[in-house]
């Protein structure tokens, strides 16, 4: 049921184009979050191009397909680039981002009734709770289809991400695939120093989960991990793909720097940018 179903070359180059949509939208109104949204494009475009089972009628309940909700919302440049490359939108709109009375803002919300968004995002450690409870619906409805979650690693630093881990396990939510993005950096330097995670996979583990480790950033080892992941759904335990990136990813000069948390290229860093983002056949908004 996802209506798009591309081979690994064509993510490849939808990646190249939600890139070049990225650091134009950042740069646009010199504001916007660049480090993750460049880091996370291939676990995006995999998941709406690939991986989920979807319709492309947009409703907010989201019966009888997969549902994806975005726990750590200021990356949102990533997620309306390829909702928009997905069709929810015209690309066009993407021109609007973080403007006044724009459907895009900073951190996704709902009252604009933006196509593809189901929960406002961007107050860190909520997206788990929310995922679960849709799961749980899902689950009462006698709905077989899936649930993702996408977390930061800086965001595991919530404590509210704890306790719905919690609940996961315990309520053995098994038809939920949760993903943190471990790039390793968070707004004020890496997760190392300032709120070291020691072993996530251990402490996911301990409160019942099934693990799997993933390369974000390869589209082929990303595709087996999601295989890997839906083949271990139904079976008593919550999912997690604790999902390796770089903050960056694509663009040099952004590549593992905190720095390139929430700061918008200029001009010339721009045209840098997009020489490295090239696309066979680009088609910029």
């Amino acid at each position: 049921m996802n209506p798009h179903n591309k081979s690994i070359e064509e993510l490849k180059q939808t990646a190249a184009q939600v890139r070049r949509d990225i650091v134009r939208m950042v740069h646009a109104v010199n504001s916007g979050h660049p480090g993750g949204s460049l880091g996370c494009t291939d676990y995006f475009v995999a998941l709406y191009f690939k991986v989920m089972e979807y319709s492309p009628e947009f409703t907010m309940e989201g019966k009888n397909e997969d549902l994806f909700f975005l726990s750590n919302g200021h990356i949102s440049p990533v997620f309306y680039s390829t909702l928009a490359r997905a069709g929810f939108f015209d690309v066009k709109e993407l021109a609007t981002f973080r403007k006044l009375n724009s459907r895009l803002q900073g951190h996704p919300a709902t009252e604009e009734g933006l196509p593809g968004i189901r929960v406002a995002a961007g107050s860190l450690g909520q997206g788990l709770s929310v995922a679960l409870g849709a799961a749980q619906a899902k689950k009462l409805n006698n709905d077989n289809h899936l649930v993702y979650v996408l977390m930061g690693d800086g965001e595991q630093d919530e404590g509210q991400i704890w306790e719905a881990a919690m609940y996961a396990g315990h309520q053995k939510v098994d038809n939920i695939i949760a993903t943190v993005d471990r790039n390793h950096q968070q707004i004020d330097g890496s997760t190392d120093e300032v709120m070291d995670l020691g072993n996530l996979r251990a402490k996911y583990e301990a409160f019942g989960w099934h693990v799997l480790e993933a390369e974000g950033n390869d589209f082929e080892k990303l595709l087996s991990a999601f295989e890997e992941a839906k083949a271990a759904t139904g079976k008593g335990k919550p999912v997690m793909i604790i999902m390796h990136t770089e903050m960056g990813y694509g663009v040099d000069f952004m590549m593992g720097s905190h720095k390139w948390h929430g700061v918008a290229p200029n001009d010339e860093q721009l045209e840098i940018a997009l020489q490295q983002l090239a696309v066979n056949e680009a088609a910029d908004y």
